[in-house]
């Protein structure tokens, strides 16, 4: 069911807002047990607000199209009278007392929030493995991890559970489950979406992002979350375009670059071929294929991973049993209040990132580690500068594998980070990306394509995954 066609529903009373709302909550709660998306439920304010729309609805009140629309959002994006627990023992007790911007502005287009989603523990992982309260399933495959880090609220589109969510993307957390997922996922420009009220990660890296059953669902959330918010000051003012009334511009003659470096070892013989699929296609619309470079490609995920946990080593401090989260009882001093309290509220994963990141913040190393990994960032993203000076847009597998089983690589942490390999440049650069689910291949396991645009070119970037999302049948 895709946000437009139960819009109308509503619009001509084919089902009222409070029969839909109703209907998610028990596919939820027959099927969720399995797959484990939702960490916690907003069930009795959910369907107070369905009544209330629904009261609107029947007095002849222009309601926007996400009234009544059912959503997920992601548990590391504050939401004013709800948990927000990052999948962390550290938060398990936190409410928020705020909403974050992008949950003000979908409230006041009466979009209903379902619940809060799992993931990895402060999202740093790719496979929604390293969650403090159980990890989730892939509803294509349950055998098989949903991705990381915001595999709950990709799992929740793929299985129904809602009709669009929100999820964060620091390094590939949106794209990635949404390829495992086999939904549309999309990151905007940093700066394109305010990220006042996210629980911070990585904040020169973080932006909050919608998944989505349809290119035009993402199209139409993304129009309503984006746009300059005095909160954040790394939010930029400039205009935001009607994106689903673009959708359909003409995408013949545009030029498509394929950048070697995502092409070669590593790549899986099968999601290659889905891909290949995937650009004959776009050759057929008329597009122009050429083949171009992206040399810094290779360093992106080892800068990734110094810029990454840096910035979480500092961001984490706040974690400190003292102001607010979980605090060691009977502690008789302020160091063993602190060293016991996050011992006991972080997990492996998370000690691991916040031991990395003081390491190459540390005297002796920070030149070494920290400053040159800045120099490198420059570098890649130059990569990207020259590249959108002779094509419009790149395209790439958003993974370079479909994915793996639960367990396998949990005792491997640099298998794990290598998930990314296809998705961190964007981060580092800034520039904007969606995953376009292109089909199956071995035991139904989702393949995705990646698009990646100049930055604030999001319309160009859902234009092509619209036109090829009609060429694949899949709209």
């Amino acid at each position: 069911m895709t946000i437009k066609k139960l819009a109308e529903l509503y619009r001509n009373k084919k089902i009222s807002v409070v029969e839909s709302i109703t209907g998610f909550y028990n596919r939820i709660k027959e099927k969720d047990g399995s797959i484990h998306a939702f960490l916690s439920l907003n069930e009795a304010e959910a369907l107070r607000q369905a009544k209330s729309i629904d009261r609107r609805i029947a007095e002849g009140e222009d309601l926007s199209i996400l009234a009544g629309i059912p959503l997920a959002i992601k548990d590391n994006i504050c939401q004013e009278g709800t948990k927000t627990t990052c999948a962390s023992r550290i938060l398990e007790s936190f409410t928020s007392p705020y909403d974050a911007t992008v949950i003000t502005r979908l409230r006041e287009k009466d979009a209903v929030f379902l619940g809060k989603t799992n993931l990895d523990e402060f999202a740093f992982g790719s496979s929604t493995e390293n969650s403090a309260f159980g990890t989730t399933r892939n509803p294509a495959n349950p055998d098989y991890v949903p991705g990381g880090s915001s595999g709950g609220s990709a799992a929740a589109v793929a299985a129904d559970f809602a009709c669009a969510a929100l999820g964060s993307d620091t390094g590939g957390s949106i794209r990635q489950p949404a390829s495992f997922c086999g939904v549309v996922g999309l990151k905007p420009t940093y700066g394109r979406v305010s990220r006042y009220g996210l629980v911070a990660f990585a904040s020169s890296l973080d932006q909050i992002g919608p998944f989505a059953g349809t290119v035009e669902d993402a199209a139409i959330i993304l129009k309503e979350i984006a746009g300059f918010d005095p909160a954040d000051s790394t939010c930029v003012e400039i205009p935001v375009p009607d994106y689903p009334a673009l959708l359909s511009g003409p995408v013949s003659g545009l030029k498509v670059g394929l950048p070697r470096e995502y092409f070669g070892e590593g790549l899986e013989n099968d999601v290659a071929g889905k891909i290949d699929e995937v650009i004959k296609m776009a050759e057929k619309l008329g597009l122009k294929i050429r083949e171009i470079s992206l040399p810094h490609t290779t360093y992106a995920i080892a800068v990734y991973y110094i810029l990454a946990t840096a910035e979480a080593s500092a961001n984490l401090a706040r974690f400190d049993g003292v102001r607010y989260g979980r605090r060691k009882a009977g502690a008789r001093t302020m160091r063993q209040l602190y060293e016991e309290s996050r011992d006991e509220g972080f997990g492996r994963e998370t000690k691991r990132r916040i031991i990395l990141g003081t390491f190459v913040l540390s005297s002796g190393y920070y030149e070494a580690y920290y400053r040159k990994a800045q120099k490198v960032r420059t570098l890649v993203r130059r990569d990207f500068e020259a590249a959108f000076k002779e094509v419009d847009l790149i395209l790439t597998p958003t993974s370079p594998t479909p994915p793996f089983k639960i367990g396998e690589k949990v005792i491997d942490p640099l298998q794990m980070y290598l998930s990314d390999i296809f998705t961190v440049s964007a981060n580092l650069a800034g520039i904007p990306g969606l995953n376009l689910p292109v089909g199956c291949v071995r035991d139904n396991l989702p393949v995705g394509l990646q698009i990646l645009g100049p930055a604030f070119a999001e319309e160009r970037v859902l234009c092509l995954a619209h036109h090829l999302e009609k060429e694949l049948g899949l709209s």
